[in-house]
């Protein structure tokens, strides 16, 4: 594979990971805010307060969005560079289960909101899978588009 093919894949990966992280961003905030989302908290900034402690808001919130974005980006990465070609959608849809697998299993017990947020209600589990699966269906049609 030539450098300016690998090139292609990072900065696709980059694109539709950051525009899935920011679809399913918009889509859990408006939740939030119209009060139908069962998270108390937006997640990023719950495992941002985890991480930071007692730091002040901004930061934790600032931090919370880089580090949400930056993941985002690195797992669109990941995936463009494994799929390479000839990717679908259902590849991205698979890896937003994955991805929200990961979370549910591990790190919303990590916040202390127990597997699949049963600690809390277990609606979250609900909500999650639909942010994770427009997140991956984000990066499938992204795949899908990808020409090299």
């Amino acid at each position: 594979m030539s450098s300016l093919t690998k090139n292609l894949f990072v900065r696709k990966g980059t694109l539709y990971g950051l525009l899935g992280t920011l679809l399913m961003s918009i889509i859990m905030l408006i939740g939030m805010g119209s009060g139908l989302s069962p998270i108390p908290e937006p997640i990023p900034a719950a495992i941002a307060k985890g991480i930071l402690g007692n730091a002040p808001p901004p930061v934790i919130m600032g931090f919370a969005i880089l580090s949400h974005f930056g993941y985002g980006a690195v797992w669109g990465v990941v995936l463009f560079n494994w799929i390479k070609e000839d990717g679908t959608i259902w590849h991205g849809l698979g890896w937003g289960l994955m991805l929200w697998l990961i979370m549910e299993l591990i790190v919303l017990p990590l916040l202390g909101w127990g597997v699949f947020g049963s600690a809390i209600t277990p609606k979250i589990a609900v909500a999650t899978l639909v942010l994770h699966l427009i997140y991956g269906g984000t990066l499938g049609w992204g795949l899908a588009r990808l020409e090299t």
